[in-house]
């Protein structure tokens, strides 16, 4: 892709260390009814971080899921987009079913958990493996923007900062433990003795595969 005002190009081969952060703030959704719209996701237990007016025609409330860093606007003059238009942004969970059950309970309607086979078709109950990015579920808010849930335990190595480890809920602490705790037993089993150390393994297994590294055995 050429940038013809800069004079520079990009492409995917081009190494790029890039010295500025650009974080993802917030999606704009585009709804109907404000007010409607602000029951429904408070009533999911998002955080309601800003809710102001600017004369009449304008109003923005924000939203933030729990766990992420990414927030979601909406309002009245805040976008022209077609109400419900907004299709298919991702809210990453550590444990799919207990993301569906949770958010039944609040109200939201969403479906049963579902995988995908070898020719892409959409088969019920989480993926049997359960690997990381397989299962899904999905839901609308009452103006049929829709949200797709996936379950992702172990990151992609080329999907993470490899200068950090962030777990972002006890949830997703728990997990990272028990399949620590699961990776120990088989290196005791293979070794043959038990390990004192094993807070220093455990240790080192999270951080690894947060990083997409080769993982101890």
């Amino acid at each position: 892709m050429e940038n013809t005002e800069l004079g520079g190009s990009a492409t995917n081969e081009d190494p790029v260390e890039p010295s500025v952060e650009l974080k993802l703030e917030a999606i704009v959704i585009p709804v109907a009814d404000v007010d409607r719209s602000k029951r429904f996701y408070g009533g999911l237990g998002w955080r309601l971080d800003a809710d102001f007016t600017r004369g009449d025609n304008f109003r923005v409330v924000q939203y933030t899921p729990p766990g992420s860093s990414c927030s979601i606007h909406f309002g009245r003059g805040v976008t022209s987009a077609v109400p419900g238009s907004v299709q298919g942004l991702y809210l990453v969970v550590s444990d799919i079913e207990a993301a569906c059950a949770e958010l039944a309970g609040l109200g939201a309607p969403v479906s049963k958990p579902f995988h995908r086979d070898e020719k892409n078709e959409q088969l019920s109950g989480p993926d049997p493996a359960r690997r990381s990015y397989s299962s899904f579920a999905t839901f609308e808010d009452p103006d049929g923007n829709s949200w797709l849930l996936q379950e992702i335990t172990e990151r992609l190595p080329g999907r993470v900062d490899s200068s950090g480890t962030v777990l972002t809920s006890s949830a997703e602490l728990a997990g990272a433990l028990r399949r620590a705790a699961a990776a120990h037993g088989e290196h005791e089993r293979l070794t043959g003795q038990p390990d004192e150390n094993w807070p220093d393994w455990y240790a080192d297994y999270i951080v690894r595969a947060q990083a997409g590294k080769t993982l101890p055995t």
